[in-house]
């Protein structure tokens, strides 16, 4: 679709086109996602879901070839060091860092840019909103995965990633769980205002999301 003033961070890949050790996998897949939306995809494992996750953030593995292209607001990020991408992940393993407490993880995110003064007020704020200022200088091991999956989504967002790619990150939570994560992850994203990549093999993920999903098949 044509690009917009008002949804000018479009995450847009163009014709891309996996295949490992010459067996093809995914073949001539574009998409656009707008500001503040979700973008799903759905397929089965080996299909090569988290390897196109690795193609956006600059991290595909050797075994891999890729081609096609990959842009934010008209910006392309195929030709860019993962470090110049500015991509935010959440996996399926929250990967709190265990000798942290909570609000050191949280304060690892921030950008090095950030003042001082306001780096304990943006880390507070964000256990705030988690509902969980009591939890500061609690271990990660000490929360429950609900927990653990709400601070692992907050310390991407205080990263200020442009985009977010998020590698089925509901999958090890339990039913009950998995629904208010999600909604919570949804509300964040749209707080955020950036488009975002969700891979999965659950259709129930992608319905929370409410957008727009594909599937991949074999």
């Amino acid at each position: 679709k044509a690009l917009t003033k008002k949804d000018k961070n479009v995450l847009r890949v163009n014709a891309f086109s996996l295949s490992s050790n010459g067996k093809p996998l995914i073949q001539n897949l574009s998409f656009d996602i707008a500001d503040g939306h979700v973008l799903s995809i759905m397929g089965p494992s080996g299909i090569g879901k988290s390897s196109l996750l690795n193609f956006l953030s600059g991290t595909l593995a050797p075994s891999f070839t890729a081609s096609g292209e990959a842009f934010l607001n008209g910006d392309a990020l195929h030709t860019k060091p993962t470090e110049m991408r500015k991509v935010g992940l959440l996996q399926q393993m929250p990967l709190l860092f265990p000798h942290m407490s909570i609000i050191e993880n949280l304060l690892f995110a921030l950008p090095d840019k950030t003042r001082k003064p306001d780096r304990l007020v943006l880390a507070h704020d964000a256990l705030k909103r988690l509902g969980m200022t009591d939890k500061a200088n609690s271990l990660p091991k000490e929360l429950s995965g609900g927990q653990q999956a709400r601070v692992a989504l907050l310390r991407t967002l205080l990263s200020q990633p442009h985009y977010l790619l998020l590698d089925e990150p509901f999958s090890k939570l339990d039913p009950a769980l998995r629904r208010d994560v999600r909604a919570f992850v949804l509300a964040e994203i749209r707080q955020a205002n950036i488009p975002a990549l969700l891979v999965t093999h659950d259709s129930e993920d992608a319905k929370a999301m409410e957008g727009e999903c594909l599937e991949l098949r074999k």
